[in-house]
């Protein structure tokens, strides 16, 4: 009889950044690999169609009950699960609760934790922090990105928020191209941007500015990344954008309309963003309700009315396998849309738990020795 113990591995925030967790060269190099078996079709994520980012709790804007959470900005709990093929092999979990008021107590908005299953048995590997994880795969994205979509003549990465997650953001995009000579960073704190930006400076070896305005840091960039959060979305005017940009979207932007129907248009996953508008079209408020929190959500709407031909969408997967061109020519603008891939996390989760099994990181905790009903 084949041993019945299952044990798992048990992974403090503390524990992963051991095991190498905030390693972004080695997070780029997983997430490009997860793009490419994307493009080959080699992962299922929820649903019936495999592509759901996941499942879900819709809170109502009222309520009889004085306990139920109420809608709010980045106001959510959700499970998104994934199995993912290749070297990896892997099924995952992330969970997380999600509250802008959390700021006010001193936590993070989101709150995640990571579960590892083995693809043939179903038992847990491993339970880990997943926070850290999930920033630096969201950051690793915009990195993957710029690899295939920028233009080889870009010199100034701009950067709109401050936050943890596009300071992820930025850190990935320089490691694709060591070419950048200038950030620019702008935070609607200009105080907190300048500090920010004496960071950047000393943390990437990069001059980094804070610009003064909006406007400003978007007519330098030739590769902008997006990554803010709560009601107000910023706005992007046609006329700021450098020929050639390549603007990368982690947090909602409002475009004038024709920045999206006149341009190129890349998706991490495509057939995840129709999942949304799917559930947006059954929610009671309509598409409405997915427009303050879904990247996507403005592009969406243009499908919806058949302002824009979601034909012209491409894949971020299968340019990375070199199935279609994602840039036509130095003067296109692109506009990558992403909205945050369970496999994401589970790859890179996958990875830093073989790193801390390999340094023996972490502690064992057990189910059983023997399952009682077995």
């Amino acid at each position: 009889m084949t041993n019945q113990q299952v044990e798992f591995l048990f992974l403090s925030e503390e524990d992963i950044v051991e095991a190498g967790a905030l390693n972004m060269d080695h997070c780029v190099e997983t997430i490009d690999e997860t793009f490419k078996l994307l493009g080959k079709g080699d992962y299922v994520m929820g649903g019936p169609r495999g592509d759901d980012h996941g499942i879900m709790l819709w809170f109502p804007k009222n309520t009889q009950f004085p306990n139920m959470p109420l809608k709010g900005p980045d106001r959510r709990f959700m499970s998104l699960i994934s199995y993912l093929g290749g070297n990896f092999n892997i099924c995952g979990e992330k969970w997380y609760g999600s509250n802008i008021e959390n700021q006010k107590k001193g936590l993070p908005r989101s709150i995640h934790t990571i579960t590892l299953n083995d693809a043939d048995t179903g038992a847990p590997l491993a339970l880990m922090s997943g926070n850290l994880i999930s920033a630096m795969r969201t950051g690793a994205v915009p990195g993957v990105a710029t690899k295939y979509l920028a233009s080889k003549n870009a010199k100034v990465v701009g950067a709109i928020g401050g936050g943890v997650i596009n300071r992820a953001c930025i850190e990935a995009i320089i490691t694709s191209h060591p070419a950048t000579e200038k950030i620019t960073l702008f935070d609607i704190n200009l105080e907190k941007g300048k500090e920010i930006a004496n960071q950047l400076t000393k943390e990437l070896g990069v001059e980094t500015v804070a610009a003064e305005s909006m406007q400003e840091c978007v007519e330098e960039s030739d590769i902008l990344t997006v990554a803010t959060s709560g009601h107000q979305k910023p706005r992007i005017e046609k006329e700021w954008i450098k020929e050639g940009a390549l603007i990368t979207l982690t947090g909602a932007v409002d475009f004038p309309d024709e920045i999206l129907t006149e341009n190129t248009i890349v998706a991490d996953l495509w057939g995840m963003h129709q999942g949304w508008l799917r559930d947006g079209l059954e929610h009671e408020e309509g598409i409405d309700s997915i427009l303050d929190w879904a990247m996507s959500g403005q592009l969406l709407k243009l499908v919806q009315n058949n302002k824009l031909n979601e034909q012209k969408v491409k894949d971020l997967g299968n340019i990375a396998l070199g199935e279609i061109k994602g840039r036509d020519s130095e003067k296109d603008i692109i506009i990558f849309v992403t909205g945050g891939l369970p496999v994401e996390d589970a790859a890179w989760g996958y990875k830093v738990y073989q790193n801390a099994k390999e340094k023996e990181i972490g502690q064992k905790l057990k189910l059983w020795d023997t399952p009682h009903w077995a």
